[in-house]
């Protein structure tokens, strides 16, 4: 097993980063009916509160809501404070968004030969912040399979009241959703068709992180815990993805975005695409 090498700047949190974390047969079969898994005690806690520090203060230069509103919506934006690929303006965060360890998870649970890196987000989701609507990511994305997985990075103890994530129990395997941008319309029709679905939410601690495929469907309630529910995210693409058809601005805009100077049939590795994992 082996991944792209990346020069440390912390020892120490290279030593948790990194390494393999291997499976068991019962999780990855979990994770392909269910179509997300909670992993426990997966990263110490002295390692994501170093990275706190510096996701929380890079979100609070960067964050734009009048921004957010312009790209996606205010029911969108009044979810949560969103900021993307961190790693490219911050070498302690890179650490983190290029961890050899949850790479390898994340190939495990796909059966690819690896993954590359599609982008990184923060969600920062204040109290008093409206729920996250229904939604399934991949509506977002042109990629040409369903080989997708984010990693749902909680940097603080994250109750249900804080704004946990949840899931409906093998949505990836329905059509419900995948035409939807998170929206009114979305939260409505979503809604309505995951009620005979199997719903789990659960509380995280810090060092758990979830994985779930691009197109299962996921929402989260609103933060009324008081305080701030900080994530970051990672997603993850098969090693061999193709950017697919273009049919949607939200396609097109990920295209140049993500994916920079590649085309409809190209595979994904742009710059900003590289290869985090590769199972020997």
């Amino acid at each position: 097993m082996n991944s792209q090498s990346v020069e440390m700047k912390n020892p120490s949190l290279g030593k948790d980063l990194n390494g393999f974390r291997e499976l068991s047969q019962e999780e990855v079969i979990s994770f392909r009916e269910k179509g997300f898994i909670l992993l426990r005690e997966v990263l110490e806690k002295s390692t994501l509160e170093a990275m706190e520090r510096e996701i929380s203060k890079r979100v609070a230069e960067h964050y734009d809501r009048e921004a957010s509103v312009k790209g996606s919506g205010s029911y969108y934006a009044d979810a949560f404070q969103q900021i993307s690929n961190i790693w490219e303006i911050d070498e302690v965060i890179q650490q983190l968004v290029f961890s050899e360890k949850l790479a390898s998870v994340a190939t495990q649970l796909l059966g690819t030969k690896g993954v590359r890196l599609y982008h990184d987000q923060a969600l920062y989701k204040e109290s008093g912040r409206n729920h996250t609507p229904w939604h399934c990511d991949q509506v977002y994305w042109p990629l040409s399979n369903e080989n997708t997985v984010t990693a749902w990075i909680p940097l603080q103890d994250t109750p249900i009241d804080m704004g946990a994530l949840g899931f409906a129990q093998g949505s990836h395997r329905k059509h419900l959703g995948r035409d939807l941008t998170i929206s009114k319309e979305s939260e409505t029709t979503i809604s309505n068709g995951v009620k005979e679905m199997s719903y789990s939410c659960e509380p995280f601690s810090l060092g758990d992180v979830s994985f779930h495929y691009g197109f299962t469907l996921h929402n989260a309630a609103a933060n009324t815990s008081g305080a701030m529910r900080r994530v970051m995210t990672i997603i993850y693409m098969d090693s061999e993805m193709r950017v697919k058809e273009l049919r949607t601005d939200a396609h097109r805009s990920d295209l140049e975005r993500w994916i920079p100077g590649r085309a409809p049939g190209d595979l994904c590795d742009s710059p900003l695409n590289p290869v985090l994992y590769t199972a020997s």
